[in-house]
């Protein structure tokens, strides 16, 4: 890219809306594709978005504002997909049909940062857009934490990960990203990374559904301790190169989703821990968390693999087989060490 390159987001949640902060800082225009016209017209008039994190005051003369999600990738060289995941092939259905020989994003380069599985397809995102657009992997990356929106919005020190593989791209996109308070830092891992933030919102519901049970801090940190180990266990055996596990992108991720007061995972799995029912908490949490689609979509996906992961499975049980969280978290008690 000669020119400096044109961006576009896809997506109006929190994290969309953190990262269309952080855009702001570094860009004179943005594209971003809303879903609903009631939430542009809120945001062109009043600079904030009236459903998530209202505190961000956005630049409005830099945002152009539409619902018409063809149009932003069109005019974008680079698009940041941050649609929930168990929203995107909705989407994507509903703007282009479901031929899938269409290839809107040919010669874009595409950035996801969604952080769960695509349920339709039990897939990680990097891999859904490959096979649905035909994206090649060179042009497919990920934005990656540990960073929760609601920092963001306090401009509290965060880091980032911008994982593609081809790291050329990754470093060409990263400054787009940077401000005071956010460090970005590169990396090829596509693959250990998407999995990774799709685990860590698994562990998180059940970092919560052992503080809902009663559990302490003595169990809770002994079940992380064995959830990254089952975390590098499982990417290593779908995507088994050279990286290390403690560091940021996987183990800071996984520490700060399963511990934060603003994990909407572990406040899901605290509340059916707490005696709500499965549906009644989804419902009564009103956020989207992606460690129930990720749950399903990893148990799935281990079928292939065969994967010692008796934390997940657990969470799992909990989650789609309507299984007791006490006899679960009492059974998996037994299983760590």
């Amino acid at each position: 890219m000669s020119k400096k390159p044109m961006i576009g987001v896809l997506g109006s949640g929190s994290w969309a809306t953190a990262l269309v902060k952080m855009l702001c800082e570094n860009v004179e225009e943005l594209h971003w594709w809303v879903r609903s016209q009631d939430t542009i017209d809120h945001i062109a008039r009043y600079g904030n978005n009236p459903r998530y994190i209202e505190s961000i005051q956005f630049p409005i003369e830099k945002l152009n504002l539409t619902t018409d999600l063809k149009s932003v990738i069109e005019s974008s060289d680079i698009v940041i997909v941050a649609i929930p995941s168990m929203f995107l092939d909705e989407v994507f259905n509903n703007a282009f049909g479901e031929d899938s020989s269409f290839t809107p994003f040919s010669k874009k380069l595409v950035f996801s940062a969604i952080k769960g599985m695509i349920s339709k397809y039990n897939s990680i995102p990097a891999r859904y857009l490959h096979k649905r657009f035909d994206i090649p992997y060179e042009q497919l990356g990920i934005i990656c934490g540990p960073c929760h929106a609601e920092e963001v919005a306090r401009e509290r020190l965060s880091y980032l990960t911008v994982a593609c593989p081809d790291t050329t791209q990754a470093e060409t996109f990263a400054p787009f990203l940077r401000t005071r308070y956010i460090k970005v830092s590169t990396s090829d891992d596509v693959f250990g990374a998407e999995l990774a933030a799709v685990l860590k919102n698994v562990y998180a519901i059940g970092a919560g559904l052992a503080h809902g049970l009663g559990y302490g801090d003595n169990f809770i940190s002994v079940m992380i301790s064995n959830a990254a180990i089952e975390m590098k266990r499982f990417i290593d055996a779908v995507h088994n190169i050279d990286r290390n596990i403690k560091s940021s992108p996987y183990l800071g991720d996984l520490l700060v989703t399963a511990y934060s007061v603003n994990s909407r995972n572990r406040a899901l799995g605290t509340m059916i821990g707490s005696g709500y029912t499965v549906m009644a908490a989804v419902t009564e949490l009103k956020m989207v968390a992606e460690g129930m689609t990720g749950a399903k979509g990893i148990f799935e996906m281990n079928k292939e693999f065969n994967v010692e992961m008796p934390i997940s499975e657990a969470v799992y049980r909990i989650l789609h087989e309507r299984m007791s969280p006490v006899l679960e978290m009492r059974l998996l008690s037994d299983l760590l060490k």
